[in-house]
């Protein structure tokens, strides 16, 4: 639903709830964000717009929770947390995971979704293209600086990141911007589909 319902209140899980935007306000609040990230990633969709656990679902909880036992039976605690710190540092601090954070922040008012057209693209799947995934979400990454190519005119024009260590640094100790820095839209103000969403 965050392509379908972007920035839409509950339905968008990827909008930060109201605790979190109120709670992460000074730059040591906003590290410890980061580095949760992954937490509020998976555990956000569970508390704000629960969906029904499907069969397949469960199967996978079953598995992971066979696999997380065996690495505690064979190999003890702190594989384990090597795993869990390994998560909440790939995905939280490290920096090829501060396109969290430049993709919807508002930087530039008037623009809520932002490219970053850089080298780290590379490894990444071309996950800064993403203006343009979110045009054509069922583009695959490796097509993605085509559709750029293709149609400058509706991208050239667009502000755009060169630096993901540079959002980094201004979402940490800018007062302007916050897990509140986005754009976010009410499904009940006449919305239908969205509302069916929920």
């Amino acid at each position: 639903e965050h392509h379908r319902y972007q920035g839409h209140d509950v339905v968008d899980v990827d909008i930060p709830c109201e605790w979190e935007g109120w709670f992460f306000q000074s730059p040591a609040r906003k590290v410890l964000w980061c580095f949760l990230q992954p937490a509020f990633y998976a555990l956000r969709p569970v508390a704000t717009n629960p969906k029904p656990l499907l069969q397949l679902e469960a199967v996978n909880i079953a598995v992971q929770l066979a696999f997380d036992a065996a690495i505690y039976h064979f190999m003890g605690v702190k594989a384990l947390a090597y795993l869990v710190v390994g998560t909440l540092l790939g995905m939280g601090l490290h920096p090829t995971a501060y396109h969290f954070i430049s993709e919807h922040c508002v930087f530039e008012a008037g623009h809520e979704t932002y490219s970053y057209y850089g080298p780290l693209n590379a490894i990444m799947y071309n996950v800064g293209y993403h203006n343009e995934h979110h045009d054509f979400p069922n583009i695959p990454g490796s097509r993605l600086a085509q559709v750029r190519a293709i149609a400058p005119e509706f991208y050239d024009t667009l502000p755009y990141h060169t630096s993901w260590f540079k959002v980094y640094y201004d979402y940490i100790f800018s007062e302007h911007i916050s897990p509140f820095s986005r754009v976010k839209r009410f499904p009940q103000e006449g919305n239908e589909a969205a509302k069916k969403a929920l």
